[in-house]
């Protein structure tokens, strides 16, 4: 079985990374989901709602699976038995510190790969962090952009229901 590890905070969930995500899961037998509780980046959601938000994201997928680390992501993957790491490049701003990162985990994992996705055209622009300020100005127009009971989540949060 060949598996791989999306890892990221997902603070909140978009449809970008869900684009990415469908996208490896085409490629690969399972795909773990793997929440960075990273407390230091002040998380609109804590560890726990995120797993639920994503949870909800990925109903009914059998191959797709949600779960919690701690400490490096490539040792993460390799005590799981995965063979690649996915990370999504949305522009080429994100390709410095892919790169970085990728080389790192070389480093420390020869034998992991990392396979990189370009989310669909519409999400290029998308992420966590652009759609919490859309949240919390525009929070009518923040379900382009999530899932329906994400934008939701993000409305209460700030207060917008």
């Amino acid at each position: 079985m060949k598996l791989a590890i999306y890892g990221g905070t997902f603070d909140p969930v978009t449809n970008g990374h869900l684009d990415v995500l469908y996208r490896a899961a085409r490629l690969f037998d399972k795909v773990i989901i793997a929440v960075a509780p990273n407390a230091g980046k002040n998380p609109l959601f804590t560890l726990e709602e995120r797993m639920e938000l994503i949870h909800e994201s990925v109903r009914g997928s059998e191959q797709i699976l949600v779960e919690t680390f701690d400490g490096l992501l490539v040792d993460y993957a390799r005590i799981r038995g995965a063979v690649a790491l996915i990370r999504g490049l949305r522009a080429v701003s994100d390709f410095e510190y892919e790169f970085q990162m990728t080389q790192m985990n070389r480093e420390l994992q020869p034998e992991m790969e990392t396979i990189f996705f370009m989310p669909s055209q519409e999400y290029t622009f998308t992420s966590s962090t652009i759609v919490k300020q859309v949240a919390l100005f525009d929070p009518g127009r923040v379900a382009k952009y999530v899932p329906l009971h994400v934008a939701a989540a993000m409305n209460k949060r700030f207060g917008h229901s």
